[in-house]
């Protein structure tokens, strides 16, 4: 979804979840994109769920390849998430990242509570 809307990266932040979540009931960790129609999608019940995800491929700065079959898997690899039922509660939150100098001003304009970190990769823009 960064990748579809990295034109608007000004517009966007992220909020940093603490990993406190990953206790909670029912949360499910997935080693992909969930709603990837063309993958092989794994869930597994957080914490241990973790062990599902391929750090290096989820992490990623490219998903690219010469190989269409594994650019679709990267892809959607890239997108590993953490499901937590219903919603998470302010207190999990740690922060927002945001894409440059400029979202951290307007950022910091509207007087909220949490912590701004500025990370370009995040949102596709360097």
């Amino acid at each position: 979804m960064m990748y579809k809307r990295h034109e608007r990266h000004a517009e966007l932040c992220v909020l940093r979840v603490n990993t406190r979540v990953l206790d909670l009931d029912g949360v499910v960790v997935t080693d992909a994109n969930a709603a990837a129609e063309d993958s092989y999608v794994r869930f597994a019940p957080a914490p241990d769920g973790l062990r599902i995800v391929d750090r290096a491929e989820t992490f990623a700065l490219r998903w690219t390849s010469a190989n269409y079959f594994e650019q679709c898997r990267l892809k959607s690899r890239k997108c590993a998430e953490v499901l937590v039922p219903d919603r998470v509660e302010p207190q999990f939150l740690d922060g927002v990242y945001v894409s440059c100098d400029a979202a951290q001003a307007t950022y910091e304009t509207m007087g909220l509570p949490l912590a701004v970190t500025v990370n370009g990769h995040l949102f596709f823009h360097q």
